[in-house]
């Protein structure tokens, strides 16, 4: 059976520093007493002395100062609370990654549902609202036919003709509101004449 690689390192060491230092004999009759020890016990070491070394490799590593200076020392940890939350590692990833389109059709639905606007906003012709509302609607209706569990789809669908009467309005305002501004800022200065002089 073979021996742990650790302890014959170990073991290798002791030696040499042993013959370093002149205690030869000494060294082989250790070696050999830890030989015949070693084979008493058995070569894997158990859970305490793992954890003994992963202890003692801790506190080396605090001597030498490797955990000195890391991000985020002396500041609480974020995202702890009262409440635990299995998922919690989930949530962090899809904010820090920014990921988009996760998750059940019915929560999709009502982030989609209240950014509606601004979505319809950023489409410039008549026909893409149109399409956009149908293709909606149809996503809103499949949502509610599925089996699949999950919540419950609570998202209403929506009208096309309101939407686009809607989406001129709010066009025309932006319009509206763009001239206005155009113009206050174009308003005529006064003229000052070249040849007089301040």
């Amino acid at each position: 059976m073979a021996e742990d690689p650790r302890l014959d390192a170990a073991r290798y060491r002791a030696m040499q520093a042993a013959r370093e230092h002149g205690f030869e004999d000494d060294a082989e009759d250790s070696s050999a007493a830890e030989t015949a020890d070693s084979a008493r016990t058995s070569a894997t070491p158990g859970p305490s002395e793992r954890a003994m070394y992963v202890e003692s490799a801790i506190q080396q590593a605090i001597r030498r100062g490797d955990f000195d200076d890391l991000p985020g020392y002396g500041k609480p940890l974020e995202g702890l609370s009262d409440h635990h939350d299995p998922d919690w590692w989930i949530r962090r990833k899809i904010q820090t990654e920014k990921l988009t389109g996760l998750g059940p059709p019915a929560l999709q639905l009502r982030v989609e549902h209240a950014e509606f606007e601004e979505r319809v906003d950023a489409l410039r012709r008549e026909q893409d609202v149109r399409e956009y509302v149908a293709d909606f609607n149809r996503r809103v209706v499949e949502a509610r036919r599925q089996l699949q569990g999950g919540p419950p789809v609570v998202t209403p669908t929506r009208d096309e003709d309101a939407e686009v009467a809607a989406w001129r309005h709010r066009r025309e305002a932006r319009a509206a509101a763009a001239a206005a501004s155009a113009a206050e800022t174009e308003a005529p200065r006064p003229r000052r004449r070249w040849w007089r002089r301040a």
